[in-house]
């Protein structure tokens, strides 16, 4: 790809407008009448730059704060972009105040990941009135889907019944396929597309088995003390939990903590089978352990497709209307290959 080289000049101008748009209101998208219909900056070669507006929903795990990244790597002025990178922080009138100031600055472009799949049809269509395509990145929206371009992310009810088919395995090796199971189920943020779809996946495997019973479930919201939270809720309350079910590693090490703390040997054969997802560093070094046994991967590097899809788009190409990352399953079998190569 083409590397950019932008001027002292060209660079001071970017942050005296930086400057001043953080200066000008307690809001970073208030943007001066005077600039608002400003040109997209330029590159030493007369170029422009793509402007892309990015709302993440948080920086509430590692997987998140990993996915992040990748689009900052991606969206990189050497690669013909200017990122305007938003953090909701979890809340989606953030997120739909940030694509509003996104669209009153007229960025090329607008991608976020949702915080929840409903509420979105009235912003999507303000930014489809004013021509900006918008792409969906990571989670999914319930909106009609004529309101944006295209999204790109997990196949999250894949990774559900990858999830229950881990565990029939599991059950399988131990010799206990049809004993009564007890689960119990830590769920991400509710009403998100990843926790939906994953409860779905799940489901679908769960029904199969008539002897797999489903103890309880709660919201652990994604993250590491609402998981060790929920978990020692479960332990006061059940006393024959045969698997914890935990819809991201964040939860899982919480839960694991809670288990340690009411004295569990999670080095013991007789603890709970700990099923998990993300597949994150932390989580693939549990797996080589033999604390948790199985962890779904839920690749988090979506930051080069979109550039792709973007670049796509620039050059007047039609683009696929959904892009599927692709992911593994890890056990003891296979986590030591791969855990050593995890940025997250």
């Amino acid at each position: 790809m083409t590397k950019y080289r932008i001027t002292k000049k060209i660079m001071l101008t970017l942050l005296v407008a930086l400057f001043s748009a953080s200066v000008s209101s307690c809001s970073p998208f208030n943007v001066d009448e005077t600039t608002k219909n400003e040109k997209p900056y330029e590159t030493e070669t007369g170029e422009n730059l793509i402007r892309v507006g990015f709302s993440q929903l948080g920086s509430e795990s590692k997987w998140r704060r990993a996915n992040s990244v990748s689009i900052k790597d991606s969206l990189k002025v050497e690669n013909g972009f200017f990122l305007q990178f938003n953090n909701a922080r979890q809340k989606q009138e953030n997120q739909i105040k940030a694509i509003r100031g996104f669209i009153s600055q007229q960025v090329n472009y607008i991608a976020f990941c949702p915080v929840t799949e409903d509420g979105w049809d009235t912003v999507l269509k303000e930014a489809k009135d004013a021509g900006i395509p918008v792409i969906i990145v990571d989670r999914q929206v319930s909106s009609d889907s004529s309101l944006y371009t295209t999204w790109i992310g997990e196949n999250m009810r894949q990774e559900g019944e990858n999830a229950g088919e881990g565990l029939a395995k599991v059950l399988e090796d131990r010799g206990r396929s049809h004993d009564k199971i007890n689960i119990v189920e830590l769920l991400g943020t509710r009403g998100s597309s990843s926790q939906i779809g994953r409860s779905i996946g799940f489901d679908t495997i769960c029904d199969k088995h008539q002897n797999w019973v489903l103890l309880d479930r709660e919201d652990g919201d994604f993250t590491t003390a609402k998981g060790q939270e929920i978990m020692a809720g479960f332990l006061e309350k059940y006393d024959n939990i045969d698997v914890v079910v935990c819809q991201n590693d964040d939860m899982a090490i919480g839960a694991l903590q809670a288990m340690k703390n009411a004295g569990i040997d999670l080095y013991s054969p007789k603890k709970p089978i700990i099923i998990s997802f993300d597949a994150s560093r932390q989580g693939l070094e549990l797996v080589t352990k033999g604390i948790i046994d199985v962890d779904v991967e839920c690749n988090p590097a979506s930051g080069p497709k979109l550039s792709e899809v973007i670049h796509e788009l620039e050059m007047g190409n039609q683009v696929e209307k959904a892009y599927y990352m692709e992911e593994k399953v890890f056990t003891l079998l296979n986590a030591s290959d791969y855990v050593d190569d995890r940025s997250y």
